[in-house]
């Protein structure tokens, strides 16, 4: 466990519990506690990454390259760096990271996707970038399946390769099945992504650091979408705690207390929790809110029943026939759940 790395995503993980709202001051401020605390990669920029303020996807406070300059001024030579989704992203959007100081990159799209990432991959490498392919809902292909596409992400120019629980439904032997398929084929680096929809993002995170993982992300508070991530502080204080000495656990409660606590209103829901239950990603709320309310029927029903359909894209009239099918629930009462706490439509194309 002392040689997995910490990924704080406070920044950028975090942007989506707020709108996309974080300000430069707060990123400079944010950076430096996660810095001084000896967090080995702090990951900044819109939720969505690289290009992805957008009226769709939810308009950030700042430009990517205020972001970027923000953390050039406040952490200079350490590594800070940003997201990366092809669908958004344009290829040459990348060279504002070498521009700007950044030392890496996260490539991510869906496990189903992964064929697209080729291009941003090798310009990345061609900028002298460290790039990780961050394989979004992971849990929606076997592991065997996982292991191909580590193979062409690999092949691609890849130095590591993300497991991404992005509807925190993963439990202990998932993860280990799935890094076990990864190190049947490969040696590469192994990073895991998780979310607390079920309440296991410290655990989580923890028993991927036992297995070997070289990388684990978390954000100050848990701050992120859905339910959240691990939270940084409760993971380093369990490090410190198994022996490990190498971050400094109150510089990370100082900044998340200042800047941090007086951001962070979410707390998880109903909804998170049928999320991580069914494998079905939040950012296809709106959606449910839409034809749970069109058809009077029980929004957690009605995500259940669509993820047995599909469990990485949205099919809208799919979803409108399935709910269109249930029975009415008119005893429901839609404004109980906190729809509006769900911001982005960034994974519907």
């Amino acid at each position: 466990m002392n040689d997995t790395k910490i990924m704080d995503v406070t920044l950028r993980d975090g942007s989506y519990a707020i709108g996309f709202q974080f300000s430069e001051y707060e990123t400079e401020r944010i950076c430096e506690g996660a810095a001084e605390a000896g967090l080995d990669y702090i990951e900044i920029g819109h939720g969505v990454g690289l290009d992805g303020s957008s009226p769709k996807n939810g308009i950030a406070l700042c430009t990517d390259e205020e972001y970027l300059a923000a953390a050039k001024r406040s952490i200079p030579g350490k590594k800070y760096g940003m997201f990366c989704i092809p669908t958004y992203a344009d290829l040459e959007s990348l060279d504002k990271l070498k521009e700007y100081g950044a030392s890496f990159v996260r490539i991510g799209s869906n496990v189903t996707e992964i064929d697209s990432t080729e291009p941003y991959i090798k310009r990345a490498k061609s900028l002298g970038l460290e790039v990780m392919a961050n394989y979004m809902k992971s849990y929606a292909v076997s592991p065997d399946e996982f292991a191909e596409n580590v193979k062409k992400s690999e092949a691609y120019g890849a130095d590591a390769v993300y497991i991404v629980d992005s509807a925190g439904s993963m439990g202990r032997k998932e993860i280990e099945d799935y890094y076990s398929a990864i190190r049947r084929v490969s040696s590469i680096r192994a990073g895991f992504h998780g979310h607390n929809n079920l309440g296991l993002a410290v655990s989580n995170s923890l028993f991927a650091m036992e297995l070997g993982f070289d990388v684990v992300d978390a954000s100050m508070l848990g701050m992120g979408r859905s339910a959240g991530n691990a939270a940084t502080e409760l993971l380093v204080g369990n490090l410190i705690k198994s022996g490990t000495d190498r971050y400094d656990l109150k510089k990370i409660i100082e900044c998340a207390e200042k800047y941090v606590r007086p951001l962070w209103k979410h707390s998880a829901n109903a909804l998170d929790l049928y999320c991580g239950i069914a494998q079905f990603h939040t950012s296809y709320m709106g959606y449910i809110h839409k034809y749970a309310s069109k058809y009077r029927v029980n929004p957690l029903d009605l995500i259940l029943n669509y993820s047995m359909y599909d469990k990485v894209s949205m099919d809208e009239d799919k979803l409108k026939e399935i709910a269109s099918g249930m029975p009415e629930d008119r005893d429901c009462i839609m404004t109980d759940f906190g729809f509006n706490d769900y911001i982005g439509n960034e994974q519907k194309q």
